[in-house]
């Protein structure tokens, strides 16, 4: 690594401290926001007795898938023994715990009373999955905490392989209970489907890539290097090959729901905008469809499209069409209603059989973008602290062509 000339060095320590200062003021908003939530009430949020997982949990999932689908590159690298990717294993390991964190920072501030969740870690009903991820997400944080434990101590690294296999499979029980939360709720016939668990995993795996890519790629311009272009074409195939298998399972989760007569009424309202649907609409084949999958899917594969900023642009596309996503699946799987009777048209002051209309509101926005600033802090002092930049080597370009 180059030596830094004093004056570059001392720049460097104030942009440091700026960022710092940045995911700072992100997290005290956020905080600010879930102390405003509990002393008025959810009754200031967008959310009602319909819509009861609002913006904060868009952004807590995909945070929490994200942050399972940045360890897969450590998995590459340490389970299969891919030396490209064994030297982003730390790297991959931090990003895990960071958005983890950050994700949990919102589920937990979102809750409404976040001063009972004694309760909820000294109380367990074992016949629900949010008690099984209590379990699941506390044994990612041990788990990825040995696993670079391991990276960086000498005496440790014979048992750096166990641990990383040990990550992987937790990071898939992690994933499928994750998806599985949504596949057992019986209440919101938008989800119930075995389907989901399998979605949710393949989805993590470019949610996390993407994430991995833009903060690789924003070391390597603060530490003035370049990526070498054979591990950048290797890792942009790789993130095209995960786009593309996602877009099959959403593909194969919608023609699974069109086959049965009972979901035909929501495919109709997610995906051809009827009925009120119109803005899950858009934001599916605009915001997903269209600048999440297809023109990422052409800046990593197109010939004349090749370049670092090409993957940076696709990466960061990936993130966005995968809020927009979420937002379809989980506020538009809410705002659909629930179809009770079957056949039948069902009208009360509740408002049963109609459309919920949701708005966020200025407070969830904040809480979210409270938890993106945790991992954002907690990813910027590991690096400073620790090592976490890749060191490229001759034999990675070689094992990349």
């Amino acid at each position: 690594m180059q030596r830094l000339s004093p004056g570059l060095y001392t720049l460097r320590e104030r942009l440091f401290y700026l960022l710092l200062v940045l995911g700072g003021t992100g997290v005290a908003l956020g905080l600010l926001a879930a102390a405003t939530l509990e002393h008025h009430g959810h009754v200031i949020s967008g959310m009602d007795n319909q819509v009861v997982w609002g913006l904060p949990h868009v952004f807590a999932i995909f945070l929490i898938v994200a942050a399972s689908g940045a360890l897969n590159v450590a998995s590459i690298g340490s389970v299969f023994g891919r030396s490209l990717y064994k030297r982003r294993a730390p790297l991959s390991g931090l990003l895990t715990l960071a958005m983890l964190a950050g994700g949990l920072f919102v589920l937990m501030l979102d809750l409404g009373r976040p001063d009972r969740v004694i309760v909820a870690a000294t109380h367990y009903n074992f016949r629900s999955v949010f008690a099984w991820n209590v379990f699941l997400y506390s044994g990612m944080f041990a788990i990825v905490a040995v696993y670079l434990w391991t990276m960086f101590e000498r005496r440790l690294q014979p048992w750096s392989r166990s641990a990383g296999i040990a990550a992987l499979a937790w990071r898939f029980v992690l994933t499928t209970g994750t998806g599985s939360i949504f596949g057992f709720l019986v209440a919101r016939q938008a989800y119930q489907s075995a389907l989901l668990a399998p979605l949710f995993i393949v989805l993590s795996f470019g949610w996390g890539l993407a994430v991995f890519l833009i903060v690789q790629s924003a070391m390597y311009r603060w530490n003035e290097q370049v990526l070498p272009d054979a591990t950048r074409q290797r890792m942009s195939r790789l993130l095209g090959l995960f786009l593309i298998a996602s877009a099959y399972l959403v593909a194969v989760y919608h023609a699974t729901n069109l086959y049965f007569a009972r979901q035909s009424d929501f495919e109709a309202f997610l995906l051809l905008g009827r009925g009120g649907g119109e803005l899950y609409s858009m934001l599916f084949w605009g915001g997903w469809g269209l600048v999440g999958t297809l023109v990422p899917v052409a800046l990593l594969y197109l010939p004349w499209m090749g370049g670092p900023r090409s993957m940076l642009l696709a990466a960061v596309l990936v993130v966005a069409g995968g809020f927009a996503f979420l937002h379809v699946f989980i506020i538009g799987g809410q705002a659909f209603p629930l179809e009770i009777f079957p056949g039948h048209s069902v009208r009360s002051s509740f408002g049963d059989g109609q459309v919920a209309r949701y708005v966020p509101s200025l407070w969830e926005a904040l809480l979210g973008l409270g938890g993106l600033a945790v991992a954002f802090v907690l990813t910027t002092v590991g690096v400073r602290v620790l090592d976490f930049l890749p060191q490229d080597e001759l034999s990675d370009t070689q094992e990349a062509h």
